[in-house]
């Protein structure tokens, strides 16, 4: 289990990572950076695009993990997906969807359509 803040934040992405190969996503890119802002994980499968903020807690002492993407970070989300799709050259007909992917302790949640 992971000891560190950022350790548990990569430990839960590769959770996420692989709960979506599990149920058939292929994993496009990985804490995609730019200069605005970062996004953690985007999957694709077909013509579907997942924008996905994971956020992993030990305990939910402060609360559920969900709980912390708000609508700041909701914005910044679609912000930067569009910056994404148009260096990324997304072909025209895509749906985009933002899920959060919640773990608290090792309890795993996935918000579909999450805002």
């Amino acid at each position: 289990m992971a000891t560190s803040n950022a350790e548990r934040g990569q430990w839960g992405e590769q959770v996420a990572a692989s709960w979506y190969e599990r149920h058939g996503y292929r994993v496009g890119a990985r804490n995609w950076r730019c200069a605005n802002g970062e996004i953690d994980l985007i999957v694709r499968r077909r013509r579907l695009i997942v924008i996905c903020e994971v956020k992993a807690r030990r305990t939910d002492a402060f609360g559920i993990a969900a709980t912390a993407v708000g609508v700041g970070k909701q914005q910044r989300l679609r912000r930067l997906a569009a910056e994404w799709l148009a260096t990324a050259g997304a072909p025209r007909g895509v749906e985009i969807r933002f899920d959060v992917v919640a773990i608290t302790g090792t309890r795993l949640e996935v918000i579909h359509h999450a805002f």
